[in-house]
Parts: structure tokens; C-alpha cells; sequence
């Protein structure tokens, strides 16, 4: 099966867009999403063509390919407009034999890590900066800002397939990639 997973549209209409095209031309089973949808939050700048309402309306159209944690951006208000699940703090992903715990990362991160295993995987947004490192016994991954990215990163999604996980961006090059088996 073949994941796409991405994090912080935070409202922009033209990256929601972007990333749904990507999506459809991946072949991706899935979208799973990390959280920061909607809105941009006090600390970030308006991302380009921001329209939650434009956003929600997309990501609606393909809510039964979408599993979602909430970010710390996410409300209530969210889940009553969203037509899939966007409350949940965190997700257990079991993929091909690797477990996966995805969440926003504005609670569970490096510095303060949810039950992990040796060879367990911590996927997170939150931070906007893209990221594919083993530290210690766990992998953490990070898809990078689909709208706001930080640290002179482009805006980036990634795509999870046998085992290889890969950051793109919106041009369908590589700009990082990691074997889960490594």
C-alpha cells in the first residue's frame, strides 16, 4: 500500500489544491495527514490563497482516503465542518511490519517521546521542517509544511511505499529519503 502524508496546510487553498493533485497523480491509497488543516495560527503568517472554507471543502471530497491527527491548530469547530475524523492525538500506524505512531508533535516529539520500541517509527509535523534521521533505536520523520515551511525548506509532502520514505516537493523531486529497514 502507498501513503502520502503531509502536515500543515493551515488553510492555504493553494497548497490544499497542489497536494491533492500530487496525491491523484501518486497513486497514493492514502493521505494521512498531521494536523494544523484549517486555520494559521498567531505565530505563522497568512499562507498564500488562505480559505479554510476552499480547504475543507477539498479535503471533504476525499475523506474516505483520509486518516488525520489533530494539530494544535485544530478545534472542535474543525471536526463539525471536516466529514472524517481530525480530533485524535495520535494514530498507530502498523505498515509493513513497522509501527508507526503519527501525531501533530506538539505533545509527543524528540524531547518528550510517546511508548516506543526499538525499531519503532515517530512521524510528526508541527515543527514545518522536514526531517528523515534514525536517532537511537526509533526513527523520526517529518513530512516538512505542505504551506509554511521553515528553515529555507520548500513546501513538501511524503510519500510512504515498501518501506521507503521520501519528501518531495510540488515539482516531484526528492529532497529526502529514508529505508524504514535501515
Amino acid at each position: 500500500m502507498k501513503y502520502m502524508i503531509a502536515s500543515d496546510i493551515h488553510g492555504s487553498a493553494f497548497y490544499c489544491r497542489k497536494l491533492l493533485e500530487a496525491f491523484e497523480a501518486s497513486g497514493a491509497n492514502r493521505l494521512v495527514l498531521l494536523g494544523d488543516i484549517l486555520y494559521h495560527g498567531p505565530r505563522n503568517d497568512l499562507p498564500k490563497e488562505y480559505a479554510p472554507k476552499e480547504v475543507l471543502a477539498m479535503l471533504n471530497g476525499c475523506k474516505d482516503r483520509i486518516y488525520c491527527v489533530r494539530g494544535n491548530c485544530d478545534t472542535e469547530v474543525d471536526q463539525m465542518v471536516l466529514e472524517f475524523p481530525v480530533m485524535a492525538d495520535y494514530a498507530l500506524l502498523a505498515i509493513d511490519g513497522i509501527t508507526i505512531y503519527a501525531t501533530h508533535g506538539h505533545v509527543y516529539h524528540e524531547n518528550h517521546l510517546p511508548p516506543m520500541q526499538k525499531g519503532d517509527v515517530l512521524l510528526h509535523g508541527h515543527t514545518h521542517v522536514l526531517r528523515a534521521d534514525q536517532c537511537g533505536d526509533i526513527t523520526i520523520l517529518n513530512p516538512g509544511s505542505v504551506s509554511i515551511p521553515k528553515e529555507g525548506n520548500p513546501p513538501t509532502y511524503a510519500i510512504l511505499e515498501a518501506g521507503v520514505f521520501r519528501i518531495l516537493d510540488f515539482e516531484g523531486r526528492v529532497i529526502k529519503e529514508k529505508n524504514l529497514g535501515e
